[in-house]
């Protein structure tokens, strides 16, 4: 019998390479005892592993190695083994992943399934809260998964919270990122994580306010937020209350008269005209006129105004929503991390940013701050149009023969209206002086996507979009 003991219950590297040697020197599944470090101190010792000869080799489908990194996080005590009865057979029957109705496949792919719904879990109901003063200053959460996720669901929380100092506490394992990189620590009590801050109880009352009683399924809501995440939730102490005035409030709602819609409501959206037909000057005049701008009152928080950048005669006008933190410090757009997204689309597009004239359709950065944190927040239509003078006037002075316009805000302030992206994405569209459009996403909204399959779909599909830009620009030369 060989006892194997891993260095921890995520070790992947370490199963590999026993259950690699193992293989090789052809020891059956049956004659392998798994476990882990600490597991019953002094029940297991480990037992030599037979050595590899150095030429053999095997190969299995990567779909396999795949599959088995997600579901050794799962907290099944005996994953260890199934992955290695699953590896030995594949010697021998190399498409047997394909068999969804083996025993040892679908219930790999079982514990992988229930990984991935840990962690979507996971992204989904950790509430963080304030902590600390000054330089201590940071956001924690508590959060109890059922498997070890907690560094496969870490880089949803860089992206998500990237300027925010945060950690996350559980039982096994805990999550600190500064800013830069996340450092993992052992896991920690429900004790160490504070247990409220003064702005939930502004959530819960939002949360009372937008709850419909009239589409309440109180099976489906349990079937996605299950009872054990409630009691980390602050506004699970409503729920109960809630469904039980649901009828009640329902039938209110019923017998309530129907409201008259107000006229403002009745009319139709009418479009923003242009905002300025005078002759537009350079674009350094425009920089320092825009500067000292109070059009809105978006001035007043933000550090400065960000104005376009990039050479006047450029072809190309990428056209983004608003500036966000790190433009804001800096007086440059997309220099953040949606301008690195942005730079390496371009990139893989054809595309050289230094050849494009790069702006927001609002110069000022929208926030709210939250501690030490500015969160960003979706300009309105009168903040749009009160700053569509600026747009206007870029355009004119640089006269571009295709814009792009990325995301809703960058659509509204180019067509001058509500303008869907899907709808539009995926070809040019004419403009009234002779200029092409082109509707795609903001790169921000990749970076949002809790799902990496998503990403990447969505990633690549933005990629084709600017790549449609690029072959626009050869036919111009061409031309």
């Amino acid at each position: 019998m060989h006892v194997v003991v891993l260095g921890s219950d995520i070790d992947f590297d370490g199963w590999r390479t026993a259950a690699r040697a193992l293989a090789i020197n052809d020891v059956s599944p049956e004659d392998v005892t798994w476990t882990v470090a600490g597991h019953d101190p002094g029940l297991f010792e480990s037992t030599p592993l037979p050595a590899a000869d150095s030429h053999a080799t095997f190969s299995v489908p990567s779909s396999f190695l795949k599959l088995a990194r997600t579901a050794i996080l799962n907290r099944d005590p005996e994953r260890f083994a199934l992955l290695y009865r699953l590896l030995f057979r594949l010697r021998s029957h190399p498409r047997l992943m394909d068999a969804a109705t083996d025993i040892d496949v679908a219930r790999v792919q079982e514990l992988a399934k229930e990984v991935r719904r840990d962690e979507h879990k996971m992204h989904a109901f950790v509430r963080f809260r304030e902590f600390g003063r000054d330089d201590n200053f940071r956001f924690v959460a508590w959060f109890e998964p059922a498997h070890h996720i907690v560094e496969m669901a870490a880089p949803f929380f860089e992206r998500r919270f990237a300027d925010m100092a945060w950690s996350i506490l559980t039982p096994d394992r805990c999550a600190h990122w500064d800013g830069r990189k996340t450092v993992f620590t052992p896991g920690a009590a429900k004790s160490d994580a504070p247990s409220g801050d003064p702005l939930e109880e502004i959530w819960r009352t939002y949360y009372a306010n937008i709850f419909n009683p009239a589409r309440l399924k109180i099976k489906a809501m349990q079937a996605e937020m299950p009872k054990k995440y409630w009691r980390n939730l602050p506004e699970a102490s409503l729920i109960d209350p809630l469904i039980a005035k649901a009828g009640r409030v329902t039938q209110t709602m019923i017998d309530r008269e129907a409201p008259v819609p107000r006229p403002s409501q009745q009319r139709k959206e009418q479009p923003m005209s242009p905002a300025i037909h005078a002759t537009p000057g350079s674009l350094a005049e425009l920089r320092a006129e825009a500067a000292d701008c109070r059009a809105c009152h978006l001035w007043k928080d933000a550090t400065q105004t960000v104005f376009g950048e990039g050479p006047a005669d450029a072809p190309i006008m990428l056209v983004g929503e608003q500036p966000g933190d790190k433009e804001d410090l800096a007086g440059k757009p997309f220099v953040g991390p949606a301008g690195q997204v942005l730079n390496r689309a371009l990139e893989e597009a054809g595309i050289d940013r230094e050849k494009v004239y790069v702006t927001n359709a609002v110069k000022h950065f929208k926030f709210v701050p939250r501690g030490k944190i500015r969160l960003h927040q979706k300009p309105n239509t009168p903040e749009i149009k009160a700053c569509r003078q600026w747009y206007e006037r870029e355009r004119a002075a640089l006269r571009p023969a295709l814009i792009v316009a990325m995301g809703a805000t960058a659509a509204q302030s180019v067509f001058g209206k509500i303008t869907q992206i899907g709808k539009n994405r995926g070809h040019l569209i004419e403009l009234d002086d002779q200029a092409k459009a082109l509707v795609t996403v903001h790169p921000s909204y990749l970076l949002r996507l809790p799902d990496e399959e998503a990403k990447a779909r969505e990633y690549a599909n933005f990629v084709q979009d600017l790549k449609l830009a690029a072959s626009f620009l050869q036919k111009l030369k061409a031309a």
